[in-house]
């Protein structure tokens, strides 16, 4: 949704990672895209270093820590808890409906709340970042999410299997 994005984020981890030759380097599962992207950068560059994922950081009523979430205002902020409440419902949803009852189960649920805009919600394989029809399609399944809560855009994801 953003073309060229991860591009760039290569180009200058790259140039990073020859600068620093580190052996270990440390990302947040946040932006789960990123990570996956990152990791295989580093497996097709034969880059002799481990890419370690960070578990996503929650405020304490659940909301996904941001810098962004200082751009929301107090109402905002009360309808982005939407976001990891979905998520979490679905991981329970998940497990006893299909691929796509869980995205259309998470793709309502933000619709129908308020002061929310979805950009995007797709559960994919979390090792190449497809998407996937059935749960027995991959033993990784992800379900990463962007959306507008006002003008302030806010990622998030869940985990359904690793």
């Amino acid at each position: 949704f953003r073309p060229g994005h991860f591009n760039g984020v290569c180009q200058i981890v790259s140039k990073l990672f020859d600068a620093v030759q580190p052996d270990r380097a440390y990302f947040g599962e946040k932006d789960f895209q990123q990570l996956a992207i990152i990791r295989e950068m580093v497996r097709q560059l034969k880059y002799n270093l481990e890419i370690v994922g960070c578990s996503i950081v929650r405020e304490e009523d659940g909301l996904a820590l941001s810098s962004r979430n200082k751009r929301l205002s107090a109402e905002e902020r009360e309808n982005a808890l939407n976001i990891s409440r979905t998520l979490f419902k679905s991981r329970n949803f998940a497990a006893t409906h299909t691929v796509s009852e869980t995205q259309k189960m998470v793709e309502d649920a933000i619709e129908a709340a308020p002061g929310l805009r979805m950009e995007y919600f797709e559960i994919v394989d979390g090792n190449t970042l497809q998407k996937i029809s059935n749960w027995e399609d991959t033993s990784y399944a992800v379900g990463c999410i962007t959306v507008f809560c006002g003008e302030v855009r806010l990622i998030d994801n869940i985990k359904y299997k690793e």
